[in-house]
């Protein structure tokens, strides 16, 4: 798997992964896909954050280019494209594990629960 070339601002590691995943809606892209089983462009789009296509295409080209995520036609006319996690895109089911543990302990909201595919505590309120 090749990456992009890519001059990092930094040579600190968080720092590089940070330029690839640290904006606001990156990492919700891959939790879309790994554990909410949505996989087209209107799937994505329609999830709970209500992303803008424009923004929701330049996420999905990114993970492309950073063969974090991989697409593959499931109609012709007009072409339309599932879109999948990468073996190196589904290694980031700890981060968000992490984060997700973090944000319920800290701000509150749902722990999403992978093994049983859906939210088992919801502490919103």
């Amino acid at each position: 798997m090749t990456t992009p070339k890519h001059e990092f601002r930094s040579r600190c590691s968080i720092a590089r992964s940070l330029e690839i995943l640290g904006d606001k809606w990156t990492l919700l892209v891959v939790r879309d896909l790994m554990w909410h089983g949505k996989h087209t462009f209107q799937e994505l789009q329609n999830s709970e954050e209500h992303l803008p296509p424009n923004l929701l295409s330049q996420r999905l080209k990114r993970l492309m280019d950073w063969g974090l995520v991989e697409r593959e036609a499931y109609q012709d006319r007009p072409v339309r494209y599932r879109y999948s996690l990468t073996a190196r895109g589904q290694e980031l089911e700890p981060v968000l594990l992490q984060i997700m543990s973090w944000g319920h302990a800290h701000l509150g909201g749902g722990l999403y629960d992978p093994e049983q595919a859906k939210t088992v505590t919801d502490a919103t309120g």
